[in-house]
């Protein structure tokens, strides 16, 4: 499997669909229809081809695999290159798996612009899994920041009635960040000679070059988490976006963030790091409880779940920067589990918003006489979010609280009270929406999950009951990866005299 580009292949394939689907003529139902199977079927190629990632990824070894390289800037020591080890691997797959839901979520949803939804759908999904298996930091920024265009129009065509007010909060609040990141960029290759990350991930930056390097990393990677303060972008954005849209900004993008300081900040500044720690503890903890609290306010149902989003994410800022097995694990699992999570409850929203058109909670209830189905989905995937024991939620943040308390119990008290407040906003939603008597009229005539829904929730449902009840076969394969990059950590700690920058900033 080596020998022959995989990585690639699931990369640019998505592009072939957009050729087929540039060349469909014919009235605008035909070129509707025809797009919508082209890319359904494009995509779903897609994730049967990534399959063999999953199939062929050795355990048990933090080398990179199904590495490819090759010259593209010779002169700059620029090269195209192309690997995945055991943290980046599954948000490879969650990316090739969430795309075709998206598509079949949309079908229906979906009326205008058809043709130019679905192209802007395949051309995402190249962006996304290219960021992921990048492996020089110049081809990682150029889908790092190509990801922002096709979400972009996305939120500001199909979006809602103030889509382009939040598509350009979207898009400035994000590029702000990432033009801190291409500077750091640079100061790296300068200092360095090479964009090569596995290079760059060996090579110890000078102490006085680390802390601007981490806050430009910061800054860019805490806005696409997002981390409080700047998480204000994320809950317009969701709102405003159409629902596949909302699917995967909460599914895979807001992964990029937490992606990045474990591919960069981490093990390339183990100092800068371990110095802003205390740092990123509180403003992870912040997020956690505040937008909790926030989330139990709200009265439209996407902008609750946002706000649950940057409250979980906060576990994963949380866990990451502890630097140790069971909180990077956590972390990564955390990330995993919100990825399928939090697409589902969108679509959740989803799917009486189409019925409806509305996201208003107390437009709702009783919906359990006329949508059983619908409220036992709804159920698994709201005790999902809340952490019960069996479900994918349960483990990442078990492990990221375990991890914590090695390094400060009362961090892990206050984040353990943001369960608590999870399940509080979870169970309030869910009780107003599905319980209570059956009063509305339009309400009566309602009908429950159909055919098409069935096929989007059934692979979400048994994946959230895979991590929560065998979560090893997720573990085992980014345990070496994770084990390497602590130790990796840890030995450069060592080797500057415990990563302390206090000599630099005295008067902190």
């Amino acid at each position: 499997m080596s020998s022959w580009p995989i990585l690639s292949l699931v990369t640019f394939l998505p592009l072939v669909g957009v050729l087929f689907i540039l060349f469909i003529r014919g009235e605008s139902d035909v070129v509707a229809r025809n797009a919508r199977y082209v890319a359904l079927w494009t995509s779903l190629i897609t994730f049967v081809v990534s399959l063999s990632l999953w199939i062929g990824f050795e355990r048990g070894t933090a080398d990179f695999q199904f590495v490819e390289k090759t010259e593209w800037m010779p002169g700059l020591g620029i090269s195209y290159h192309m690997g995945v080890d055991g943290i980046s691997v599954l948000f490879v797959l969650l990316s090739t798996l969430l795309t075709p839901l998206c598509v079949i979520a949309s079908w229906e949803a979906i009326k205008t612009r058809v043709k130019e939804y679905m192209i802007a759908f395949l051309v995402l999904e190249t962006l996304m899994v290219g960021m992921f298996c990048a492996l020089d930091f110049m081809v990682f920024y150029v889908f790092f920041e190509g990801v922002l265009i096709p979400m972009f129009l996305i939120i500001g065509i199909w979006g809602g009635e103030r889509r382009v007010y939040a598509a350009f909060k979207f898009f400035l609040y994000t590029l702000t960040g990432s033009v801190l990141l291409l500077l750091a960029l640079l100061a790296m290759y300068y200092e360095a000679g090479t964009t090569d990350i596995p290079t760059l991930l060996d090579y110890d930056f000078p102490q006085a070059m680390q802390p601007w390097l981490w806050l430009a990393f910061f800054a860019s990677f805490a806005v696409k988490v997002p981390m409080w303060p700047v998480h204000t972008w994320l809950p317009d954005a969701h709102v405003e976006a159409p629902t596949a849209g909302s699917v995967i900004l909460a599914g895979v993008l807001l992964k990029m963030g937490g992606y990045g300081f474990l591919r960069f900040s981490l093990p390339m500044l183990p100092d800068a790091s371990a110095f802003f720690t205390p740092f990123v503890f509180t403003l992870s903890i912040i997020a956690i409880i505040y937008t909790s609290l926030v989330a139990l306010a709200q009265e439209d149902m996407k902008k609750l779940i946002a706000y649950s989003s940057v409250a979980h994410m906060g576990f994963v800022t949380l866990g990451t920067f502890t630097a140790t097995q069971q909180g990077i694990e956590g972390a990564l699992f955390q990330m995993l589990s919100h990825g399928v999570v939090s697409a589902a409850l969108f679509l959740i929203v989803g799917v009486v918003y189409d019925r409806l058109h509305t996201r208003l909670i107390e437009r709702y209830g009783g919906l359990v006489e006329r949508m059983p189905a619908y409220a036992l989905t709804f159920m698994i995937f709201m005790l999902a979010s809340v952490g019960l024991p069996g479900t994918s939620g349960f483990v990442g943040e078990f492990l990221v609280l375990v991890g914590v308390f090695q390094v400060s119990t009362w961090a892990a008290l206050l984040a353990a009270s943001g369960m608590i407040l999870g399940a509080a906003y979870m169970l309030y939603l869910y009780r107003r929406v599905i319980f209570g008597t059956l009063v509305k009229a339009d309400l009566k005539a309602i009908l429950d999950v159909n055919r098409r829904e069935v096929l989007v929730f059934a692979p979400l449902v048994a994946l959230v009951f895979w991590m929560g009840l065998y979560p090893v076969s997720f573990l085992e394969i980014f345990s070496a990866s994770v084990t390497n990059l602590i130790a990796d950590h840890e030995r450069s700690l060592a080797a500057s005299g415990g990563g302390s920058l206090a000599a630099l900033w005295p008067a902190r």
